[in-house]
């Protein structure tokens, strides 16, 4: 190799990664892939729906935000929003919606549903979830489908930030990859059925190129979620476990009917605000 050529290298860890470091890689890997991501699970996640995960219930199912017909009126943000599908949902229902991102290309990927579809379209704004740009007590609901949660290095932080945008008697909910699921590989056959890591480890999986990070996302157990929900002041309603369902084939990376029989593979997490 000539002196002047350098290898390019990729590597995986589980390392620690700081709220700067996740936040840069972050934004660049969704950024990058915004319009494979929305090609490859657009028809999955739809262009006016809220899909709370792989498993593919949606809010009409579930109801995790309460009646649909309270949400006329109602003032929403939708955070980790990608394409704001579930804004758009909202959106539909009456509510007034922002949906906000981290990602430019994630919100690129937004207006290109807009422009595609007809009805109400939410308000989209660029912003980190854990620096809102939102004055105190502004919304009534604040949720988001597998957004943001897993992909900041300040967890605690960001149930603050949440916490403090919600008015009193507000209801934040949010989903994510369940903690059980960092004991198991990220594999959607039999092999992903057998533990080979300690679910006690909560530090971050960490993608890099070129020793700089391009991808991040962090693992807390059950405890430490709900632990940061308490310690920002919220009150737990419930956590959501949802099964798989039978008609759903789809295979979404470690996700798959396999897994979904054996292991809860999303979390959703309910709290309100204290009046």
């Amino acid at each position: 190799m000539d002196e002047w050529q350098v290898e390019y290298t990729e590597a995986v860890a589980r390392r620690e990664s700081s709220q700067a470091e996740t936040v840069t890689a972050n934004r660049g890997w969704w950024d990058r892939e915004a319009t494979d991501y929305l090609a490859e699970h657009g028809s999955f996640l739809g262009d006016c729906d809220l899909v709370w995960g792989p498993e593919g219930w949606t809010e009409e199912d579930l109801h995790v935000l309460g009646d649909p017909a309270a949400l006329e009126g109602r003032t929403v943000l939708e955070f980790g929003a990608g394409g704001a599908q579930g804004g758009r949902w909202c959106a539909s229902r009456g509510a007034r919606i922002v949906s906000t991102d981290l990602s430019a290309g994630m919100l690129g990927t937004a207006r290109t549903i807009d422009d595609r579809t007809d009805g109400p379209a939410p308000l989209l704004a660029q912003a980190d979830a854990t620096r809102l740009p939102f004055a105190d007590a502004s919304f009534d609901i604040v949720f988001s489908a597998y957004g943001a949660t897993p992909f900041v290095a300040d967890s605690a932080g960001l149930m603050v930030e949440l916490a403090r945008v919600l008015r009193p008697g507000g209801l934040l909910a949010f989903s994510t990859t369940h903690p059980v699921r960092w004991a198991f590989p990220d594999v959607p056959g039999p092999e992903g059925l057998t533990a080979n890591a300690s679910y006690f480890d909560e530090r971050p999986y960490v993608e890099a190129s070129w020793d700089e990070a391009s991808y991040v996302e962090h693992h807390r157990t059950m405890g430490h979620r709900i632990a940061e929900l308490v310690e920002a002041g919220l009150v737990l309603r419930a956590v959501h476990e949802p099964e798989w369902p039978q008609d759903n084939t789809e295979v979404w990376g470690g996700w798959s009917p396999l897994r979904g029989q054996h292991l809860p593979g999303t979390a959703i997490f309910v709290a309100t605000r204290p009046a």
